[in-house]
């Protein structure tokens, strides 16, 4: 049998984690998350997560700092954290984006740490 389950979730409403993403609907093998205005800030220390990642940037930049390269992202730029690499963000203006984990990263405290 397939699964036939439909869900669909608001931002408006959406949960909140601690770094200050919105969890948006989640599957059992991917999830997505929200970044929305988001202020320019100095970088976090680099995280490894055990999930992959990838996002989109709606507006604004930052600077992706992914095991020992920089990449710079700015509107209608997409990219992809794999799991386990050394990371970190710098928000340069006002940034918002959305992100598609697998598997999902609110699940079993995968973002926590």
């Amino acid at each position: 049998m397939n699964d036939t389950t439909v869900k669909k979730v608001s931002a408006e409403v959406s949960p909140h984690g601690e770094m200050g993403q919105k969890y948006l609907v989640s599957g059992k093998t991917v999830s997505m998350r929200l970044w929305e205005n988001q202020e320019p800030n100095e970088g976090k220390e680099a995280a490894t997560r055990d999930y992959e990642t990838v996002g989109y940037v709606i507006s604004g930049r930052a600077e992706l700092h992914l095991e020992g390269q920089m990449i710079l992202l700015e509107s209608g730029d997409s990219w992809l954290v794999p799991k386990g690499a050394s990371h970190s963000y710098k928000i340069l203006e006002s940034f918002t984006a959305v992100e598609a984990t697998s598997p999902p990263a609110e699940v079993h405290g995968r973002d926590n740490g």
